[in-house]
């Protein structure tokens, strides 16, 4: 009778106590002056920083095609009670939509779009694939904000991906003004993990994707977080893009303007670093939250 061999946690979390660890994996992952969309100087940006912004990564008739297909999939009533639909608790209004990618053929088309894979390949230095993708819909007149934390908590503890090695790319359908519930990174806060207290409830999943509670971090360190780096609120246009690290502490804010805020948001895995049994849960979530089908994006 053999042991199977223990395997490595590099970034232990959901213990007793929250613990930082430093950051034991690249930002980029392909070789310096690898060919690709991104150019050099900001490369070097998101590896500092953690993010990178496109002013204007798809053009106004692109952004009505995409407007129209989310408004199409969040009408549709099948869609609406899909379970791959989460639903606000207090409007009753459709939060997300995950698994876009497979819902809509305009939004796999998208998924493959060279502007979209190709700068995912050249941040991880691999094929992709998506590790998960959805729509997010915030209406004016309170839909609730995303509060803080770093995906890759999530993503490790629940999903089972063991490297940081994996980014997200957030695409804005609408006007992302400074007033309706923005995107807020703390630049540079990828360089340092931090390990939740507490431990996964079961089903997680269900409460977490209306409100976060397992794997949020303490006030004492988010306040420690934002002294050391500063937090940064991202506005622009319909159209534009913000790639951000797995690692990034972010969330956003509820949106009590008149005017909604809607996005579509991908997130690709390297090939390299496909899911295992989660590091800190008895069952990985559901495929359509964190993928189990590895197939590179071609």
């Amino acid at each position: 009778m053999t042991t199977a061999p223990a395997r490595t946690d590099l970034y232990p979390t959901r213990g007793a106590t929250e613990v930082m660890t430093p950051r034991k994996d690249p930002v980029v992952w392909s070789a310096p002056g690898t060919p690709g969309p991104i150019a050099t100087a900001d490369l070097m940006g998101f590896e500092r920083d953690g993010f990178l912004t496109v002013d204007q990564l798809i053009d106004e008739d692109e952004v009505t095609l995409y407007r129209s297909e989310l408004d199409r999939l969040i009408a549709d009533p099948a869609v609406r009670a899909d379970e791959r639909s989460i639903i606000e608790p207090k409007s009753q209004d459709v939060r997300s939509v995950f698994e876009v990618h497979k819902l809509s053929e305009v939004f796999a088309a998208l998924v493959r779009d060279e502007r979209v894979v190709g700068r995912a390949r050249q941040i991880l230095g691999s094929d992709v694939y998506v590790h998960q993708s959805r729509i997010n819909v915030k209406p004016g007149f309170g839909a609730s904000g995303f509060y803080w934390h770093s995906d890759f908590e999530t993503w490790h503890a629940e999903d089972g991906l063991p490297n940081m090695r994996t980014v997200s790319v957030s695409i804005a359908l609408t006007e992302n003004f400074d007033t309706n519930g923005g995107l807020m990174i703390m630049p540079g806060s990828h360089k340092t993990f931090l390990g939740c207290a507490g431990e996964t409830p079961k089903d997680n999943y269900k409460q977490s994707l209306q409100m976060q509670d397992a794997g949020t971090p303490s006030d004492e360190a988010l306040t420690r977080y934002a002294e050391d780096h500063g937090i940064r609120l991202f506005t622009g246009r319909a159209g534009s893009a913000t790639w951000f690290d797995c690692n990034c502490m972010h969330g956003s804010g509820d949106n009590i303007t008149p005017y909604p805020r809607s996005n579509v948001f991908i997130v690709f895995n390297s090939v390299e670093n496909t899911a295992v049994q989660p590091f800190a849960a008895p069952v990985p979530r559901p495929d359509f939250i964190g993928a189990r089908d590895f197939t590179p994006v071609r």
